[in-house]
């Protein structure tokens, strides 16, 4: 076994030593009179801090208390001391810790030193042990295989270098490689950049640009003219620049030479991104200037805008981009243009221009399926939502109700003994994970858990998701529940906790008492700690802005913003702005839920001319994230509905029809 701690004296100069170990005999007193958790507590801080000599002295003491929780801390002081340590010490801690969560990000941090050093010896031989995903592992990994000339590293490569992303450092050599070798060529560059500056990540197109000799100086100024005023540089000769900080007067691109082409898409492309009509109108006056490929890729990019921004024209715009390549997002969007349009052979030509992988989304399963029906062919229509029906999600619900089968309550397949809850609840990596979640280290808890429940059976997800949520540990026990492929318990994975908060709340708003469940289920998965990127909060999370607003309307003078976080005031706020989004949207309920998403000015936009199916008008939500939360908030309402004890409907009635938009619009002014 080997020690965590040493004393090397050249670490230690003599005349330190009788205080530095004066100072550790203290600490040591100081130590021992703690409990387990606030000696845990100190060890956090202490790895916070980077203080290996206290974070020692916590681990030797957690150990001998045997902590559950005492292995989190001799994983700090590895990550600590990884730097310095040996392999020998390091894979001793490895194989030690070998059945513990943490071992695997260790691994990945190790692998990274490895690769940094290319001992690719000792590199593959842990590497092939690694489970994450990281790429700057995964980079590590293709260097050092392409020093020995193996024959998969370029197609690999090459899925890591076709992105937008900002790749890590670790990643440079690899590449370098590969374009000196003419592996990876130079259209690729170029490829890779238009997907970069597409995608609005300038600087990663400008790290791009030093492997593209061929891109002019001037040019990579204009990219900053072409991302801040894009009509300006499209519609003139010249423009101002400045150039290490002294103004420059520069021509601004022609249409022949590549980088001047790529700087004229990314104008265009930022102008459609903020106002299509103006570059239609560009774009129609640059024709001339255009090649015939350039030409057709300039309308795929006002196209795709189009479709976003529910343009009447979007499909003609499609149609005059015939001759380019259309990416995924531009064929996801010409194919909801189509279905917004009803326009059920565009929408199968766009479906039918996917690649595999994405064809077989459920989404685009259903609406092929759904495009068949409209048209009458029956026979190919039930191939698709035959089998797309017994998936357990929103399209297969979908898809089960063009069968002719309304969802009712789903029978539950198999509930726990008490036996197999307990057998749960004694193993340790379960125990430790409590424990992390009663400390709030909610990531840490997660991860453990999911360590710990990665090889379960059906019977064994569903016991663990039974202990969670005797735990209250609403979350886990939902998505732990999720994870069951053949026996099922829906009580486990829609659970109705606060319920006497919840129907109070749906009686004095007068809303549906499973639409509030369906939300909340989706928002917070009833953790009321819940707190986003955003800064929503609570339950219901919650957005400060929106909170104070409302309860400005209900008449609370005395509001503070540490209210949001109590639970009544969370559920009451929450569903009066349920309430007060059903009220703007004429009480229509998939457009309520997409404003409380969204803001209920957004979701008044989406709407069409004519009354629109409200599967269609969820489809062609522009945001992907509302358009997501949309339906999965109305499939968890649909089956909460039942459990509920209200009476069973299909989803296509619950969604309903959106109206058509009226000439008078109300103004409406967003809550956030």
């Amino acid at each position: 076994m080997f020690s965590l701690f040493k004393i090397r004296p050249n670490l230690f100069p003599s005349r330190h030593v009788s205080k530095l170990w004066l100072a550790m005999l203290l600490l040591s007193g100081h130590v021992a009179a703690m409990s387990d958790q606030a000696l845990f507590e100190h060890a956090r801080e202490a790895y916070a801090k980077r203080n290996e000599l206290s974070l020692t002295e916590d681990v030797s003491q957690l150990n001998k208390q045997q902590y559950v929780l005492a292995p989190y801390a001799a994983y700090w002081l590895m990550l600590l001391r990884l730097e310095q340590a040996d392999n020998a010490e390091v894979q001793a801690f490895m194989t030690q810790y070998a059945d513990m969560a943490f071992v695997d990000r260790l691994r990945g941090e190790w692998l990274k030193a490895l690769g940094k050093k290319q001992d690719w010896a000792l590199f593959f031989e842990h590497y092939q042990h690694f489970k994450r995903t990281d790429n700057a592992v995964e980079c590590y990994a293709l260097y050092g295989k392409s020093q020995f000339e193996h024959q998969d590293v370029v197609a690999q490569a090459k899925k890591i270098w076709f992105s937008s992303a900002d790749l890590p450092t670790s990643c440079t050599p690899l590449f370098d490689v590969m374009q000196q070798a003419g592996v990876l060529s130079t259209n690729d560059v170029w490829e890779r950049l238009r997907l970069a500056l597409h995608d609005g990540k300038l600087n990663v197109a400008k790290n791009i640009i030093a492997r593209l000799p061929a891109f002019g100086k001037n040019n990579i100024a204009l990219l900053d003219v072409a991302n801040q005023t894009p009509k300006l540089l499209l519609t003139n000769k010249t423009v101002n620049v400045k150039i290490n900080n002294k103004k420059t007067v520069l021509k601004t691109p022609s249409f022949k030479a590549r980088d001047d082409i790529e700087v004229n898409f990314y104008a265009l492309d930022r102008l459609a991104r903020t106002s299509l009509n103006d570059a239609v109108t560009v774009n129609q006056q640059l024709q001339s200037q255009w090649s015939q490929a350039d030409a057709a890729f300039a309308w795929g990019r006002i196209a795709y805008h189009a479709a976003r921004n529910h343009h009447p024209q979007a499909l003609e715009f499609y149609a005059k981009s015939n001759q380019t390549s259309l990416d995924k997002e531009q064929l996801a969007w010409m194919a909801r243009a189509a279905m917004r349009a009803q326009n059920w052979d565009v929408l199968l030509d766009a479906i039918g221009r996917m690649n595999a992988e994405q064809q077989q989304e459920g989404a685009w399963r259903y609406w092929k399926g759904r495009a068949f029906k409209e048209k009458n062919m029956l026979v190919e229509a039930n191939k698709i939502l035959g089998p797309l029906s017994i998936e357990r999600h929103y399209y297969g619900w979908l898809a089960l109700e063009e069968l002719g089968n309304v969802m009712n309550s789903p029978q539950l397949q198999y509930t726990p003994s008490e036996l197999e809850v307990t057998a749960i609840a004694s193993q340790p990596a379960i125990k430790r994970a409590l424990a992390l979640q009663k400390l709030d280290m909610r990531w840490e808890a997660k991860a453990e858990w999911v360590w710990a429940t990665r090889d379960f059976d059906d019977k064994q997800l569903l016991a663990a998701a039974e202990y969670a949520q005797r735990q209250k540990w609403y979350d886990i026990a939902i998505s732990t529940a999720d994870n069951t492929k053949q026996l099922h318990d829906f009580n486990l994975r829609y659970p109705t906790p606060y319920r006497d908060l919840f129907r109070a709340a749906a009686v004095n708003e007068n809303i549906d008492e499973a639409w509030i469940y369906g939300l909340t289920r989706q928002e917070s998965r009833f953790m009321h700690y819940a707190k986003s990127g955003v800064g929503a909060s609570g339950l219901m999370q919650l957005m400060p802005a929106t909170a104070k607003w409302a309860a400005q309307r209900m008449g609370l003078r005395d509001y503070s913003h540490e209210m949001i976080h109590d639970i009544n005031f969370n559920v009451g706020i929450g569903t009066y702005y349920m309430r007060y989004t059903l009220d703007m949207m004429n009480g229509q309920a998939v457009m309520a839920t997409a404003a409380y998403n969204a803001g209920p000015s957004r979701a008044r936009r989406w709407v069409a001319d004519e009354p629109l199916e409200a599967a269609i008008y969820i489809e062609t939500i522009p945001f992907s994230e509302t358009r997501g939360y949309v339906q999965k908030v109305m499939a968890n309402a649909q089956l909460y509905a039942p459990r509920l004890g209200h009476l069973a409907q299909s989803l296509k009635a619950r969604m309903g029809t959106v109206p058509g938009r009226v000439k008078s619009e109300v103004i409406l002014v967003d809550a956030e």
